[in-house]
């Protein structure tokens, strides 16, 4: 958990906008004792977790990848090779789609734009040492070409079957 307060208020901001502006099907899916805050997800997203990006090719038909996904500062991270087909989709079509998916238990699915992470960001050293210290090698190192990106949801919402059971069995206080 790596997100200040202020990015906590954000988060929190987008997903209460977020399940505001869904359809009434998707609200009584995901009901105020499912729904999970910013300080749900911060906490439950903690580590490598497995995501679904999902872009569009030049022909508009949908792909989808699962690729190595981290929650830093309220958005995630992951990477991938340039020269794969996802990363040539990124770069001409950069709105996508991102989900985690933990059976049953737990979603959070949004839907954003990805920004190529460049070595002048400001979060570039950290997300790379995050991504070195999880690892114990820089993604850098994995190929010639790789890139990582960041995260700008405009859609988020975050669901959990029994809420407070999940947060209990993961120790975390609802």
């Amino acid at each position: 958990m790596k997100e200040t307060p202020e990015e906590i208020a954000a988060l929190q901001d987008l997903l209460d906008r977020s399940h505001a502006k869904s359809t009434e099907h998707l609200r009584s899916i995901i009901s105020d004792d499912r729904r999970l805050t910013a300080d749900d997800i911060v906490a439950l997203l903690t580590g490598m977790k497995v995501i679904s990006v999902a872009t569009v090719t030049a022909e508009g038909h949908p792909r989808i990848s699962a690729m190595d996904g981290h929650f830093l500062h309220g958005t995630w991270s992951f990477s991938t090779s340039g020269t794969a087909a996802k990363a040539r989709h990124m770069r001409a079509r950069p709105d996508v789609s991102v989900a985690h998916v933990d059976n049953e238990e737990l979603a959070v699915f949004s839907h954003g734009r990805v920004e190529e992470l460049q070595p002048t960001d400001h979060d570039y050293d950290e997300t790379l040492g995050h991504w070195t210290a999880h690892y114990g090698s820089s993604p850098l190192d994995w190929g010639p070409s790789i890139v990582l990106y960041r995260y700008r949801p405009h859609w988020m919402v975050g669901y959990a079957w029994k809420r407070s059971e999940l947060l209990a069995q993961r120790g975390l206080a609802p």
